[in-house]
């Protein structure tokens, strides 16, 4: 195990997300911010009054892909923090010049060594169970159409589970929550 998995921190980083993830400057006046209610939600403002900045604190989007061969639904196991070990739908954060698109065949190809042709958008989902962040899944439907399926980057393993016999320590309840809508729009 790295340095960087020992010193990951899922319950430091859980208080972080759930405190404006440690923000406390302003980072263009440098005043202390504080909390009020500019727009009906609590949220950090500056506390100098002729400064209007505002701390958004968004969900980060993230993209990933579905690929089914043989009525079996590719996964992998995660191999860097959070969840080590458990198995997820091959998807990732997307980078600042990144279309959706764009995560979701580089993300296939960074875990499983796959290149991948997009077919279809399946569905958009919401994820707050992710130490780190929250995020805003998007996952495509894909085919396979070259490379070669092995465990690369953040992937221990990857290999394709029969809908019946998908592992029950899947990562996040996103991509649990994609399953079941996969076996019951697609499957069914």
């Amino acid at each position: 195990m790295t340095d960087h998995h020992t010193k990951f921190n899922a319950e430091k980083l859980i208080n972080r997300k759930n405190n404006h993830n440690g923000y406390r400057y302003c980072p263009f006046c440098k005043s202390e911010l504080k909390e009020a209610v500019p727009d009906g939600t609590t949220r950090l403002v500056c506390s100098d009054s002729a400064c209007d900045f505002i701390y958004y604190q968004n969900p980060v989007p993230a993209a990933g892909a579905i690929i089914v061969e043989d009525n079996k639904i590719l996964l992998v196991k995660r191999a860097h923090p959070p969840r080590i070990g458990d198995w997820c739908i091959p998807a990732g954060f997307m980078e600042w010049q990144e279309h959706p698109t764009e995560t979701a065949v580089r993300e296939l190809k960074e875990e499983t060594g796959l290149d991948i042709k997009l077919k279809s958008f399946f569905e958009v989902y919401s994820g707050s169970d992710d130490p780190r962040s929250n995020a805003v899944l998007l996952l495509y439907l894909a085919d396979r159409v070259g490379g070669k399926l092995e465990a690369m980057d953040d992937a221990w393993e990857v290999e394709f589970f029969s809908f019946d016999a998908i592992p029950s320590n899947i990562a996040f309840e996103a991509h649990v929550k994609a399953l079941n809508d996969y076996r019951e729009r697609i499957l069914k």
